[in-house]
């Protein structure tokens, strides 16, 4: 059993469930009396939902492309406005003016040693109803890539992240003039070009390999659910990890009114041209390639030997857009709390597509549209919630998080004093629960996660979860998996709507879903479809069910509860795991670099076993020096302490049957808030001040991919000993800022 030393109030509930769960565990926040309400309160919920709502919503909101600005992007917002508004929300819909570009010119051309033109385009399918409208469709293309015309020879670059051309070094490449071509994954697209241009490629080319989207993992579209030979993927390629939203308007909301910078000035625009293609377009281009052969690791699925180049191929790119301003528009529906009106508990979905969007992300917003009808069922029939509840459909997500961002931006002095917690869904699909965020809430989605039933196994999803990372765990880490009470949630970088709530405002924020069961390669292309949802991604939508269900309970328990179940015992222990990866970075770099120019000295360094290719030996590299990580050792030690006195006072106080008045309930709700805040700094992160969590960030080259202890462990990635010991100091500062309001809360059960 958990621990009761955290949480709020709790109480002990036995009850057997049909479906095979078993509630067994204190229920966070709620005290004795009014637990069994709130469970008879999430059984009706549990019975209001329906899996013919969400097929209904999604078959009308998908049925035309509604990209960011054109028409059915506003019609389909004003339908989910008219359907909170049928269910009790008071509902209104904000508006935003942002830099969206569209474009006018997309050519690609081999121009030696053969000539090929790529077609750029993806074809109907039979079957597929919606792919055919050709007229409404977006291009293929990368949005927030710079204008461009170049030509030169190709290079094959792997995923194009900054390892991929320290390996290109080693072999003695050098892209600078050329354009390089790169395969999806292995960071976010928007790294891609930009670390090319670090390394003076003059263009960037982004392909979907059959390796990892395509038919080496699968049947192909419309067989099987994955991608076929000339489905591409959109996407944004705006540098996110510098600031996100509109690229015109950093730290403030694009009203109408706001300032704006000149196109010229905004710095989250690409430096060179990008675009994205589909493998039927790359398969030339990649087969005239010359060089060395690339390394194993490197090798898709396409039937060629993948060489490395430069040359013999060349090759001709040419974008040009559009840079028009469009409006976005975000439904924002509230249903207004009885006791506590000004804590908000918001709960957002995106409802923009780079076509049609039925997985991404209509399988996440009809999931939560049925939640909040049934929230508000229940507020119909007379239940009210203690906090307010704020549901959010946000526009302009996939450019690059637009819609919650300015909405974020333009509320900001009003969200840090009222939001308690922002709960954020994207796609959704058949399989596994999962969990990201705060490790505040660590313990009370565990909870929520162990009392909602999987509609396949009909154990727990929590059960499901863990007997599937037993599998596929190591023999040490299957240990930990089964002695530890609590499974782990995944720290939050970046990419979908959470990011300016927590790494921007420092609200505790969540992000759910389920998927892993739901493979395919539909995601940005016009075959990302209702029919290709409703055969390979969640037939029938019960899984869909099952997310309502899950982030209902999430919804519906944080509004009620006496005081907001948040705890700092599973956060502590996580902060401590991260202070020993950047302690253990540092030692593994010293020992890499010890070795590295131990070789160089005694002439032994590894080289390529194949006399074709050209190496390098690299050059010998400066000792890592010491690091004193004393600063981040001591806050910790006083993290650690002020948690533990923390639970000591819960247990002898309201554990042990103490009161809590309603007077020192809101007190705690008051400090549980600003403790996030607490994890922030004004300057925040170097080089990106947007970036003002000093926990978890998005990482400069890893883009959706998160750094924790961010300024720390990105200092000592680089190397920048001197900006490493000052990030520790700052780091070590924040962890006793949050020990100092934990003491806060123990003097407050104390008194």
């Amino acid at each position: 059993m958990d621990s009761i030393c955290h949480r709020g109030l709790t109480v002990l509930f036995m009850l057997s469930s049909a479906a095979g769960v078993v509630f067994s565990q204190p229920m966070a926040g709620f005290d004795t009396s009014r637990a069994p309400d709130e469970r008879s309160l999430e059984a009706k919920f549990d019975a209001a939902i329906k899996a013919e709502d969400m097929r209904s919503w999604m078959k009308d909101l998908s049925s035309h492309a509604h990209h960011v600005g054109s028409k059915y992007d506003e019609k389909n917002a004003a339908y989910i406005a008219s359907l909170f508004r049928s269910w009790g929300y008071d509902t209104r819909v904000e508006e935003f003016s942002v830099l969206f570009p569209t474009p006018k010119t997309r050519l690609l051309e081999l121009t030696a040693p053969v000539t090929y033109r790529a077609g750029l385009t993806e074809p109907p399918i039979p079957g597929d109803t919606t792919s055919g409208q050709t007229a409404e469709q977006l291009p293929l293309y990368n949005c927030y890539s710079c204008d461009g015309d170049v030509a030169g020879q190709l290079v094959y670059v792997n995923f194009g992240v900054p390892k991929d051309y320290e390996e290109l070094d080693r072999r003695g490449i050098d892209v600078k003039g050329k354009i390089v071509i790169a395969r999806y994954g292995g960071s976010w697209r928007g790294i891609k070009p930009k670390v090319a241009a670090e390394h003076g490629a003059s263009g960037c080319i982004i392909f979907s390999d059959p390796r990892d989207d395509g038919y080496f993992e699968g049947d192909v579209y419309p067989r099987g659910a994955y991608r076929s030979e000339f489905g591409g993927q959109r996407g944004s390629v705006a540098d996110m990890p510098l600031y996100a939203g509109d690229p015109l308007t950093p730290f403030v909301g694009a009203t109408k009114n706001a300032k704006r910078l000149p196109l010229k000035e905004a710095r989250t625009l690409t430096s060179i041209p990008v675009l994205p293609i589909s493998y039927g377009d790359a398969l030339p281009l990649l087969r005239a390639l010359g060089g060395p052969v690339a390394p194993a690791e490197w090798r898709g699925a396409l039937p060629i030997t993948y060489h490395l180049g430069p040359g013999p191929a060349t090759v001709h790119l040419k974008v040009e857009f559009s840079w028009d301003m469009v409006p976005i528009r975000d439904v924002i529906a509230t249903l207004k709390g009885s006791g506590q009106p000004d804590e908000w508990i918001i709960r957002g979905n995106h409802h923009d597509a780079w076509v049609y969007g039925a997985g991404d992300p209509l399988s996440g917003l009809v999931s939560m549209m049925e939640e909040a009808r049934g929230v508000g069922l229940l507020a119909g029939r007379g239940w009210h919630p203690k906090r307010t509840i704020v549901y959010c459909a946000w526009d302009g997500e996939e450019p690059g998080l637009l819609g919650s961002t300015e909405w974020v931006e333009t509320h900001a002095d009003e969200l840090s004093g009222k939001a308690a917690v922002y709960i954020n869904s994207d796609g959704n699909g058949r399989g596994f629960f999962s969990a990201g965020g705060s490790h505040t809430l660590e313990k009370f989605v565990n909870q929520v996660a162990r009392e909602v039933a999987d509609p396949e196994s009909h154990v727990s999803v929590s059960e499901r979860l863990k007997a599937v990372q037993i599998l596929r765990a190591t023999v040490p880490e299957r240990k930990v998996l089964r002695e530890r009470a609590d499974l782990r949630i995944g720290a939050l970088g970046s990419g979908s709507d959470f990011t300016p709530f927590l790494q921007h405002l420092g609200i505790a924020s969540l992000n759910i879903g389920y998927g892993g069961e739901n493979g395919g390669g539909s995601y940005h292309s016009v075959y990302d479809s209702f029919d290709h949802f409703t055969r390979f991604g969640d037939p029938g939508f019960v899984y869909g069910v099952t997310q309502a269900q899950t982030a209902g309970r999430i919804v519906l328990r944080l509004a009620d509860a006496e005081v907001v179940p948040f705890d700092f015992e599973d956060f502590t222990e996580t902060i401590a795991l991260y202070v020993q990866e950047v302690m253990k970075l540092a030692d593994d770099m010293r020992d890499e670099t010890d070795e590295l120019n131990r070789k160089i000295r005694d002439k032994t360094f590894d080289v390529s076993a194949d006399p074709t290719e050209t190496w390098i030996t690299p050059k010998a590299e400066n000792p890592v020096p010491y690091i004193d990580f004393s600063p981040l050792q001591n806050a910790l030690a006083l993290l650690k302490r002020s948690t533990s006195l923390y639970c000591d006072a819960w247990k002898t106080t309201v554990a042990a049957g103490g009161a809590l008045t309603a007077e020192k309930a809101r007190s705690l709700d008051r400090l549980f808030m600003d403790f996030e805040r607490s994890l922030t700094t004004k300057q925040g992160l170097p080089g990106r001040p947007w970036y003002v969590h000093q926990i978890y960030a998005p990482g400069r080259y890893t883009g959706y991919g998160v750094k924790t202890l961010p300024g720390v462990r990105e200092a000592i990635e680089t190397k920048n000993w001197k900006e490493a010991g000052e990030q520790i100091v700052i780091a070590a500062g924040t962890l006793e800022h949050a020990a100092g309001l934990i003491d806060g809360g123990t003097s407050l059960l104390k008194q």
